[in-house]
């Protein structure tokens, strides 16, 4: 029991950030900074969809709280999307409008999770899910997947070997990051039917599902939507990352604890940023756009991937390799100054399970002749070796 000035044990374990090691090069560099460890985009959103492009005399009430749940054009309006991509039917009673995907997933935790119950991620995952399950004092299960899985068979394999009488859920991350791959079809169903036969949760992290380039998304919900909550964002696809909005979608019996959550939590999110997201959705804005973006992020990702000699993205903004060949004495930290010291800075494998020699280059979060200056240089590196 903390007492002051101790704070909680939980949220002590959790990293303030996982680019903290090289926080000072990054602040000091004085040549060109190629941050290829930053998970995001250069662009602007669409035309029309931009705050500049809302004022109070055509959306009255655009600063004021809209309805926690989530505004009703929005609501409706994802409703009839999810519908759509799942074959589930969907209304604003199975949704909530969250601050990111970020904000969804902690909803989602804080309704689950009591005190030391686990949660199995499967690995690499997105960096920040350990620390939002640890946030809620339950404990990660970090579930290496991604790089030895390879059949149905042996991806249940896999999850069954960490089950305890603690675990209530599995987290699963497709299109993934950090590692670009989208989880075949087959693999997420056995994993789904396993977890059904185990009374555990789906909780399907999917903001990159309009981000792929090779194979076929897979909705968790359309397996199991009694089971699943799914996370979503307008962050990553339509590069509305500062506008802090996301929504989930779960079984509608739930729904109101997560509500619960999220009100006394974030309590609603951004109005005029709901309002961006609904002309993406009713207008058709986002449409075209998204369809150039996903062909240049498709393109740059080839190109990144053939530079560094390792297979190209099938979805998501990110590549993830193992360093170790390309190592010192110093490991992986020394690795990393190295890059550092030349201006290319990139994500510590130790930051997405248990992966401490890899790293992760996301070539979005730059414009693209910086990206492609930044990877060549890192080749420059690797090749050195």
């Amino acid at each position: 029991m903390p007492r002051h000035p101790q704070t909680s044990t939980s949220v002590r374990e959790i990293s303030g950030s996982v680019f903290t090691a090289l926080a000072h090069k990054l602040a000091t560099f004085e040549g060109e900074v190629f941050p290829l460890h930053v998970g995001d985009t250069w662009l602007e959103p669409p035309e029309g969809c931009r705050m500049e492009d809302f004022r109070v005399e055509t959306h009255p009430g655009m600063h004021a709280y809209t309805q926690p749940h989530g505004h009703p054009d929005l609501l409706d309006a994802l409703g009839d999307l999810t519908t759509r991509r799942t074959g589930v039917e969907t209304d604003k009673n199975d949704i909530l409008i969250t601050t990111g995907a970020t904000g969804g997933l902690g909803a989602i935790m804080g309704a689950l999770l009591e005190p030391g119950d686990e949660v199995l991620l499967l690995a690499p995952y997105w960096p920040l899910i350990a620390g939002i399950v640890r946030s809620f004092h339950g404990c990660p299960v970090a579930v290496p997947f991604l790089d030895v899985v390879d059949s149905p068979e042996t991806a249940v394999e896999r999850v069954r070997r960490h089950l305890t009488a603690k675990t209530i859920a599995v987290y699963i991350n497709t299109p993934n990051n950090p590692t670009g791959r989208v989880i075949p079809q087959e693999w997420i169903e056995a994993v789904v039917e396993w977890a059904a036969s185990e009374g555990l949760w789906i909780v399907a992290d999917e903001v990159y599902e309009e981000l792929v380039y090779e194979g076929r998304h897979t909705y968790c919900r359309g397996l199991a939507p009694e089971r699943t909550f799914s996370a979503h964002s307008f962050s990553k696809a339509y590069a509305m990352a500062g506008n802090r909005c996301g929504w989930v979608v779960g079984p509608r019996q739930s729904m109101i604890e997560l509500q619960k959550v999220g009100t006394h939590s974030f309590y609603s999110t951004p109005t005029a940023s709901q309002l961006a997201a609904c002309r993406l959705l009713q207008d058709g804005y986002g449409e075209a756009w998204m369809a150039e973006t996903r062909a240049l992020y498709a393109q740059l990702g080839r190109e990144a991937a053939e530079s560094l000699g390792i297979d190209p993205p099938q979805g998501s903004t990110f590549l993830f390799f193992d360093a170790e060949p390309y190592l010192d004495d110093r490991g992986l930290e020394g690795f990393l100054n190295d890059c550092a010291d030349r201006g290319v800075f990139l994500a510590p494998g130790a930051s997405f399970g248990p992966y401490p020699t890899w790293v992760r280059v996301c070539f979005t979060a730059a414009p693209p002749e910086v990206t492609r200056r930044g990877v060549a240089v890192l080749t420059e590196l690797m090749r050195r070796t």
